[in-house]
C-alpha cells in the first residue's frame, strides 16, 4: 500500500473513533464510499451463484453486513479498519440514537439546483433549517445533519424530495468529515464545526415520512393498541424498506414485552407488503436476538 494510503486511513480512523466519541456510530469506507469490508456470506468465486440463505444484519459475528456493523465501540472501530487496511473514509450510520440521524444530501450533478429546490420546499411549507453541521462533498454538493424523533423512521430516498435531494434515513449512512474518495476529501463547512445536529423541523419531517397505505382488513386485537400501531408500521412499507420497518418494529415488541405476541401479527403483514414469510421468520427471529429476547 502506498504512504500516502496508510496516511489516509491513520487519517479516517482518527476521524472515525472522533466521531464515535460524539455518540455516532460509524463503519470503514473504500475511496468509492461504498463499505470497505466485503459480506461474508458472498461466494469467493463471482461464477457461483449466492448461497440461499436468511438475511443476516451481523448475527453471524463477522464484520462485512455494512451498516449493521456501524458502532461507537472504540476497540470495535479498530478491528474494523484492521481488517480493511485499504480504507480511506468512513460512514456514519443513521437513524440511530442518540442522534437518529437523518441526512439531506443537496446534489449538484446533473444540473440540478437542490439549494434552490430546498429553499423552495421551505417557503412553500414554513419550515427553516436551522443552524446544523454542514459537511461540504468534493463534487460541491452539501450534506446537512438533522436529528429525528424516537418514533419517526425515516426511510431513505433519492429525489423523492425533489429533483437533487436525496435522503439518508434508517439503514443508510452518510460519508464522513476526513474521509478521502476517489473524487476529493469530505470536509465540515467553516463554522459548523462544532454545531450538533439540530432537530428536523416537523413540517420537513412529515415530508420525509413515508405516505402511509391502506389498512390490511385482517386485525389483531389481541395485541393491543401498542401493537396495532407496530403492525400498520410494517404495512406502510413500501419496497425498499419493507425489512428495515419489519425490524424495527419487532424490536420495539420485543422490548415493550409483547414480541412473542406480536409475532404472527408481524409476519401477516410483513408477506402482504411482499416479503417472504420465511424471510420476515428470519428478520423478527433477528429482532428478537438483537434485544435478548427469545424468539
Amino acid at each position: 500500500m502506498a504512504t500516502t494510503d496508510r496516511q489516509a486511513t491513520t487519517l479516517a480512523l482518527a476521524h472515525a473513533l472522533s466521531a464515535a466519541e460524539r455518540g455516532l456510530a460509524v463503519i470503514p469506507l473504500s475511496r468509492t464510499k461504498l463499505p470497505a469490508l466485503r459480506s461474508p456470506h458472498r461466494s469467493p468465486n463471482p461464477d457461483e451463484p449466492e448461497p440461499a440463505l436468511p438475511p443476516c444484519h451481523g448475527e453471524c459475528g463477522r464484520p462485512g453486513h455494512g451498516v449493521y456493523d456501524a458502532t461507537t465501540d472504540p476497540a470495535r472501530i479498530r478491528e474494523l479498519f484492521a481488517a480493511a487496511p485499504w480504507a480511506t473514509g468512513y460512514g456514519i450510520a443513521c437513524g440511530l440514537p442518540p442522534y437518529r440521524l437523518i441526512g439531506v444530501d443537496l446534489d449538484v450533478k446533473s444540473g440540478t439546483d437542490s439549494t434552490a429546490a430546498l429553499r423552495e420546499l421551505a417557503l412553500r411549507h414554513l419550515f427553516t433549517i436551522p443552524p446544523t453541521v454542514v459537511v461540504l462533498t468534493p463534487s460541491g454538493g452539501r450534506h446537512l445533519w438533522l436529528t429525528g424523533p424516537p418514533d419517526a423512521v425515516i426511510p431513505n430516498s433519492a429525489g423523492r424530495l425533489a429533483p437533487g435531494i436525496d435522503i439518508r434515513g434508517a439503514g443508510g449512512y452518510l460519508v464522513g468529515p476526513g474521509s478521502r474518495t476517489d473524487h476529493g476529501v469530505y470536509a465540515t463547512a467553516p463554522g459548523t464545526e462544532h454545531l450538533v445536529p439540530a432537530p428536523c423541523p416537523p413540517s420537513l419531517l412529515r415530508l420525509l415520512l413515508p405516505p402511509p397505505r391502506a389498512p390490511h382488513p385482517s386485525t389483531h386485537p389481541s395485541v393491543g393498541n401498542r401493537g396495532q400501531g407496530l403492525v400498520q408500521f410494517v404495512l406502510a412499507a413500501h419496497e425498499g424498506q419493507r425489512n428495515t420497518r419489519l425490524f424495527w418494529a419487532a424490536c420495539r415488541a420485543y422490548e415493550n414485552g409483547i414480541g412473542r405476541a406480536l409475532r404472527a401479527p408481524l409476519i401477516d403483514a410483513a408477506v402482504h407488503t411482499g416479503l417472504t414469510e420465511r424471510e420476515a421468520r428470519a428478520t423478527i427471529a433477528s429482532a428478537a436476538r438483537m434485544t435478548g429476547r427469545r424468539p
